[in-house]
Parts: C-alpha cells; sequence; structure tokens
C-alpha cells in the first residue's frame, strides 16, 4: 500500500461534502496553516496503517509530496466518523516529540504460573528522534515480569537506536499483581452485597413525599 495521501487546497469558508470529503488542515514550524480536503475512503484506508505515529506523504494537488503526521483527528459524536483532520509537516532534520503506542508481546511466568493479572499502567509513550527514527510502535516483552516483584518502567524500556522517551523513566508501564486471598475475596463480596429494601428509587420517594403531603392537607381541613 502507497504510504502517500492526495489533497487538494480548500476555501476556508467551504463545508467540505461530508459523504465523500473530509476537511483538513496542514501547518509546520514556521509554514502557513492551509485548508484542504481529502477523499474520506482514501483516508481511512491509509490511517489504519500509519494512525498517528507514522510518517506518510502528503500530496496537495500538483505540487511536490511533503512529510506529514496525523496530529488531531475531530470525530462525529454519533457516529464516530472523522469531520477534520490536523496534518503536521514534518521537517527531516528536526528533531520531534511524538506520542507512539506500546505493543505487549511474550508471556508472563507471573500470569501464566503463578496465576496474576497483568496491569498495563501505561498504553503509549512519548518519544524524540528525528523524523527518520520514529518509530511506528515500542514492543514491550513481559516476558521479563516472572514474579510479583518484578516491573517494566519506561527506563527499561528496550528503544530503537537514536529515540528516547520523555516520560518520566520510573514510571511503571507493566507489572503484575498476586490473586485475592480467599479473606480478600469474601471482605470483596460483602462489600459488594446491598440491602435492596433499602434503596428507593427518585419516583418512589416523590410519590411518598405526595402522598405525606396529601394526608396532612387533610387533617388540616
Amino acid at each position: 500500500m502507497s504510504m502517500n495521501l492526495s489533497a487538494v487546497l480548500r476555501d476556508p469558508k467551504v463545508k467540505a461534502d461530508r459523504q465523500t470529503q473530509i476537511a483538513a488542515v496542514v501547518y509546520g514550524h514556521g509554514l502557513p496553516s492551509r485548508s484542504l480536503t481529502v477523499v474520506r475512503g482514501e483516508f481511512a484506508r491509509l490511517y489504519r496503517q500509519v494512525g498517528q505515529s507514522s510518517l506518510f506523504d502528503l500530496t496537495v494537488g500538483g505540487e511536490s509530496p511533503v512529510k506529514v503526521l496525523v496530529h488531531d483527528i475531530q470525530v462525529d459524536p454519533v457516529n464516530m466518523d472523522p469531520i477534520h483532520i490536523d496534518f503536521r509537516q514534518i521537517r527531516m532534520d528536526e528533531a520531534i516529540k511524538v506520542t507512539v503506542p506500546l505493543v505487549f508481546t511474550g508471556e508472563s511466568l507471573a500470569v501464566k504460573g503463578l496465576g496474576g493479572t497483568l496491569v498495563k499502567s501505561l498504553d503509549q509513550i512519548e518519544v524524540e528522534c528525528l523524523p527518520g527514527n520514529l518509530p511506528h510502535e515500542i514492543v514491550v516483552d513481559i516476558g521479563v515480569l516472572a514474579t510479583f516483584d518484578d516491573s517494566i518502567t519506561v527506563g527499561s524500556l528496550k528503544m530503537p537506536e537514536g529515540v528516547k522517551a520523555t516520560n518520566d523513566p520510573h514510571a511503571t508501564v507493566a507489572s503484575v499483581e498476586p490473586p485475592l486471598t480467599e479473606d480478600q475475596l469474601k471482605k470483596l463480596e460483602a462489600e459488594e452485597k446491598v440491602d435492596v429494601t433499602a434503596i428507593k428509587t427518585e419516583a418512589e420517594e416523590k410519590k411518598e413525599k405526595e402522598a405525606t403531603e396529601k394526608v396532612a392537607e387533610e387533617e388540616a381541613k
């Protein structure tokens, strides 16, 4: 699949046809913002591959392609379809900071052998690098989690050459919690039990209030 998306310039005052197009802007360091439209289907196919952490070529009209990232997507709150896209034009000679997803792989002995529960504290981190070194994702091997005392931190992640994480190096990425003891399970069950006879709906309370007021009125007469 070609890592290229075509776009056409758009008058900012003119709305894009949402059936087939998505309104967009492209901007960058020292560059003016320009309004565009892209074909909805073409963007959807490309975005499935690049997400917001991979560079691709954006060609505007008959111009030479430029390297961009998907910086932001606004979606329709009803159907979640994209309605506006921000493309960030990238200079290949300047370091950038980009949020990159974490992909967990491997098998934890603390989970499989000891019955623990894998806890993923982070699912993405911010990295800094030259655009040419930008990874699409960071792989996290949970095979190092052999006991409940083990943990994976940002600082322990294996980063690609030329890429560094900007998050707190001591921040936990993943760990394994031990299974609950029998006493803990009983305590949890006890806390979850609710006396349904003590629960009154708002409608029931309103009805009781109205009945009390009616009785009071009748007694007053």
